[in-house]
C-alpha cells in the first residue's frame, strides 16, 4: 500500500496509490510523515518476527486455497493464525479496512473485500495479501494462487513473470543502489514478455506503520527521486502487472480495484531490509 492527498482516503492494502495518482482510481492512503527510517538491528529483529509471522500465514493459505473455499474462509485462517503467534492483522480496520487480508480475484487488482460469498473456482487466479504486526512492527506480503485444475496458460505466465519481476527487482537492492534501479529492472522484465506494469501503486517503506516513505515504484518516472539505498532501510517492493492495459478503476465498494479492460492481474510481494551487500527477504516463505 502507499499514499496520495492527506486522507482522502482509507483504503489500500496491496501497493500504495503513487503520489501523482488521479482521485478517480478510489480513496488513497497517505503514508507516515517520518521521513525515510533507519531501522536499528532490534527494530528489523523485531520486523523478522512480524514478517515471519506474515509468510507462515501465507504458506499455509497456498496449501489451502481450493476450489470450493471461499476469500471469507481464507480470511478467518488467516486472522485466527496472525492472532495465535502473538501478532494482531495490520490490515483489519486499517482506514476502515475490515479484513485480515485482501483477496482478489482474476481481474481483481487490488484490495479485494473477503467475503463468505465468494467462492473460489477451479481456475482462478487468486491474489492474497495480508500483513502481521508484532510487538509495534509490521510485516506486509502478498502471494498470488493459481487455484486447481485449468488455469489459463496466460495466467501462470502472468503470475510467474510478475514473481520474477520482483526477484530481478530485489536483485539490485543493496547498499548505494537506487530506488531507480529497482524500477527498471522490474519493468524492464515485465515489459519483455508482454505485460503492463500498474503504475497506480507502488511498494512502500513499512516498519513502525504499513505505509513509510519511500515510495518503491515499478517502473521508470520522473516522480520518483533516484534516492541512494541505505543500510537499514526496510522496504515492501510488490510489483502489479497486468495481461491487458495498465489502467484501473475502484469499484464502489471504494476497495476493490480491478483493471479497466477485464483482463488478468498479478503481483508479488516481499518486505525486506536493506543490507550493505544486498537485502534480506525477511517475508521469505522458505524456512
Amino acid at each position: 500500500m502507499n499514499l496520495f492527498a492527506d486522507l482522502l482516503a482509507s483504503t489500500r492494502s496491496a501497493g500504495a496509490p503513487r503520489p501523482s495518482a488521479v482521485v478517480e482510481t478510489g480513496p488513497r492512503i497517505q503514508p507516515s510523515r517520518r521521513g525515510v527510517e533507519i531501522k536499528t538491528a532490534r527494530e528489523i529483529e523485531t520486523m523478522r518476527q512480524a514478517s515471519r509471522i506474515v509468510a507462515t500465514v501465507l504458506r499455509e493459505i497456498i496449501d489451502l486455497a481450493a476450489p470450493g473455499m471461499t476469500t471469507g474462509d481464507l480470511d478467518a485462517h488467516a486472522e485466527k493464525r496472525i492472532r495465535e503467534m502473538g501478532a494482531v492483522p495490520t490490515f483489519m480496520g486499517y482506514h476502515g479496512f475490515p479484513a485480515s487480508i485482501c483477496a482478489s480475484i482474476n481481474n481483481e487488482v487490488v484490495h479485494g473485500i473477503p467475503s463468505h460469498k465468494r467462492v473460489i473456482k477451479a481456475g482462478d487466479l487468486v491474489k492474497i495479501d495480508t500483513g502481521a504486526t508484532f510487538d509495534g512492527y509490521v510485516g506486509d506480503s502478498c502471494v498470488t494462487i493459481c487455484v486447481g485444475e485449468g488455469v489459463p496458460e496466460q495466467a501462470r505466465t502472468l503470475s510467474r513473470v510478475a514473481q520474477e519481476s520482483l526477484m530481478k527487482g530485489l536483485a539490485t537492492v543493496k547498499a548505494g543502489s537506487t530506488l531507480l534501479d529497482l524500477a527498471g529492472a522490474v519493468q524492464d522484465h515485465v515489459e519483455a514478455h508482454g505485460f503492463a506494469v500498474v503504475e497506480d501503486f507502488t511498494g512502500h517503506g513499512v516498519g513502525r506503520n504499513l505505509h513509510e516513505e519511500p515510495s518503491v515504484f515499478n517502473y521508470r518516472t520522473k516522480d520518483l527521486p533516484n534516492m541512494k539505498l541505505r543500510p537499514g532501510m526496510t522496504l515492501a517492493v510488490e510489483p502489479i502487472l497486468n495481461a491487458g492495459s495498465k489502467a484501473c478503476r475502484t469499484l464502489k465498494d471504494r476497495w476493490t480495484v480491478v483493471t479497466v479492460d477485464g483482463s488478468l492481474s498479478a503481483q508479488w510481494e516481499h518486505t525486506i531490509a536493506v543490507t550493505s551487500d544486498g537485502c534480506e527477504i525477511l517475508t521469505d516463505r522458505d524456512f
